[in-house]
């Protein structure tokens, strides 16, 4: 692989790490041994230190005793405080981007939904994909520098959550939350788009909480 010139190379090599945890190509409790991840890449140690230790703050990894870093799924009542999180966060995103969203973005919206609700809904990989790049697209229709980055900072560990614990209730029922929040930006109703996007991530959250007490 060819790599960034020297200055760019440790954020080069935390987007590659990155991707591949957030494809599930690295599984949570995957070594992410620097040694071997730079003789892998031909790389010298430093700037493979470097993205590891991104990944920690990201929380997509975590330093294990005699191990190094792996790649973390937290478990799940940590993970249902992140949710709780992502609620007010898509709910406030939903309610800036309904007051200003262009009707060239509600189309790019409705054709990732379209695209969703055709898929086979066996197909996890594509169902988190498109899932991720609608939410992603509200976010950005926010245009909130600060909301889109607390966001950003939970995404990867969202991904790895739902890649891991099959997080979703059903494709179906997944875009029918998101048909609802696209009918009130459609209408440029705040209110109803931020309780149409809680309300979705609440679902999800009280599937968390479910599996935590079947856990226990």
């Amino acid at each position: 692989m060819d790599w960034e010139p020297p200055v760019r190379v440790g954020t080069s090599v935390h987007e590659f790490l990155r991707a591949k945890i957030l494809t599930g190509e690295l599984a949570p409790g995957s070594r992410l041994a620097v040694p071997s991840l730079a003789k892998q890449l031909g790389l010298s140690r430093s700037p493979v230190r470097d993205a590891v230790l991104q990944l920690v703050r990201e929380g997509l990894a975590i330093e294990e005793f005699n191990r190094g870093a792996v790649v973390y799924l937290p478990p799940r009542p940590a993970l249902v405080s992140l949710y709780h999180a992502r609620e007010a966060l898509e709910g406030m995103a939903a309610r800036l981007a309904a007051a200003t969203i262009s009707d060239a973005v509600l189309g790019d919206l409705d054709a990732v939904l379209s695209e969703h609700e055709l898929i086979d809904p066996n197909d996890f990989h594509r169902h988190i994909d498109l899932d991720a790049r609608f939410h992603r697209q509200i976010r950005d229709a926010a245009a909130s520098p600060v909301l889109i980055r607390m966001l950003e900072e939970i995404q990867g560990q969202v991904i790895v959550a739902m890649r891991s614990t099959n997080l979703s209730g059903g494709v179906h029922r997944a875009t029918a939350d998101h048909r609802a929040i696209l009918d009130a930006l459609t209408r440029h109703d705040a209110d109803a788009a931020e309780a149409a996007a809680r309300a979705h991530i609440s679902r999800l959250t009280g599937l968390l909480e479910e599996g935590q007490e079947a856990a226990q």
